[in-house]
């Protein structure tokens, strides 16, 4: 287990540019099961989560090579289905979440598919029965060994239809939409997730040769075909790296330019920020934060306290919202943060009071949060990273704080963020790894 120590105080100017995105990255690799030729991506961010992702294709069968930085070729023409039966396999797909997204694409392609039950973030429960129910829709067979904690689905054959989904999940669309491609006949799927990575992944499948449209929408129509060809792919900048910078420059009160941001799949994110008082301009693809010494959250126009909460896309994504939090306790005002999806990720809250932050934990969606206006700072602490989000958040709080802070379990905080602490240092952090 490693650990950041963090000299904390001192604030930061120059340029970063954010990682690949690697919700998408986590999606579009496992795609490159779909078919027997080449698929290149490009500007893959080599974190913990997507490395493992890669890790397990390999021992799949699926020929890996990295090309340069960011740059991979697959080529998933020879796959050993037997891998999925291992216990190696089973170690290694419990320890990563994005792992159910290879469940779509080999029951398309091979007519069945293994996962264990996945792991990720210890953030509250996270179903997986929109997935399955999807798959279901499609025509396979599902069985859960609940001994064993295993999934399987079969089908020797997957034919179209309509289906409403119970919840927008990104990774159950991404999961239906891979199996759908390769359906007989027409799929139909309302209430479908549509983050700028759904979009991405439906659009590199359609330059594979699938039929997809109304993408960009949660109504997506698709058009079975008989087989996929390859494709080159370009993941998007990471938009909750772009907004976890944004807070650190608040936090720190820094000058910080985030450059080639693409804007335009941002959402609200930028404007979010902005109710907090954040200064955030933008200059082509660029966003410069500054003259961040003082921010003021709105109020209502009413006068009653600011809540900030997450939504389906386009609405604010949940995984900025701990960033938000934290923001928010050198603010002046109050905002009540509301953590809608999972109930256990505004846990972390409480090393933030430990650090003389002016936290109420509502209940375990709500946290109200009264800022200090920087008339006191945070007071450095020791703490534990228990996601990559908090962990995230904890780092810009550790940044802010005077003193020396640790923070350990930091291998949660590089699945997310690469080589977080070597781009900080760049910009006059003070963070070292132990």
């Amino acid at each position: 287990m490693s650990t950041f120590k963090i000299e904390g105080g001192y604030s930061l100017k120059g340029d970063i540019e954010p990682q690949g995105a690697k919700n998408e990255a986590l999606q579009v690799i496992c795609a490159a099961l779909l078919t027997d030729q080449d698929v290149f991506i490009d500007n893959i961010p080599e974190i913990r989560d997507v490395l493992k992702l890669i890790e397990i294709l390999g021992n799949l069968g699926v020929k890996t090579e990295r090309l340069g930085v960011g740059q991979y070729r697959f080529n998933a023409s020879k796959v050993n289905l037997e891998f999925l039966k291992s216990p190696e396999y089973t170690q290694q797909a419990i320890g990563l979440r994005g792992s159910i997204m290879i469940i779509g694409p080999l029951l398309a392609r091979f007519g069945q598919g293994f996962i264990p039950q996945p792991g990720g973030d210890k953030i509250g429960r996270r179903r997986v029965d929109t997935h399955f129910i999807g798959l279901q829709k499609l025509g396979a067979e599902f069985t859960f060994d609940k001994e064993n904690q295993w999934y399987l689905v079969s089908a020797q054959k997957l034919t179209g239809s309509y289906m409403l989904l119970d919840e927008a999940s990104v990774t159950g669309t991404a999961n239906i939409v891979m199996a759908a491609v390769l359906a007989e006949g027409i799929t139909t799927i309302y209430n479908a997730a549509c983050e700028p990575y759904l979009q991405q992944l439906c659009k590199m499948l359609v330059s594979m040769g699938a039929k997809i449209s109304g993408i960009g929408s949660n109504l997506l129509t698709i058009e079975g075909v008989s087989s996929l060809k390859g494709c080159k792919h370009r993941i998007l900048p990471d938009m909750i790296e772009v907004g976890s910078f944004i807070g650190l420059a608040a936090m720190t009160a820094s000058e910080i330019c985030i450059k080639n941001v693409g804007i335009e799949h941002l959402g609200i994110i930028p404007e979010s920020f902005r109710r907090l008082g954040i200064n955030v301009a933008q200059v082509g693809d660029d966003l410069l934060i500054k003259d961040t010494d003082h921010y003021e959250i709105e109020s209502y126009i009413d006068g009653s306290i600011m809540t900030i909460a997450d939504a389906p896309w386009p609405g604010l994504t949940p995984d900025l919202l701990s960033v938000f939090l934290v923001v928010a306790t050198q603010a002046k005002g109050s905002v009540l943060i509301h953590q809608k999806m999972f109930e256990s990720r505004l846990f972390f809250v409480d090393k933030l009071i430990d650090m003389g932050a002016q936290i109420i934990l509502c209940d375990p969606h709500r946290a109200t949060v009264i800022g200090l206006d920087r008339k006191h700072s945070l007071r450095a602490t020791k703490m534990v990273s228990p996601d990559i989000r908090a962990g995230i958040a904890l780092l810009i709080a550790a940044m802010s704080a005077k003193g020396t802070s640790l923070i350990d379990n930091i291998e949660q905080i590089d699945r997310g963020y690469e080589n977080i602490d070597g781009r900080l240092n760049a910009l006059g952090a003070k963070i070292t790894r132990i």
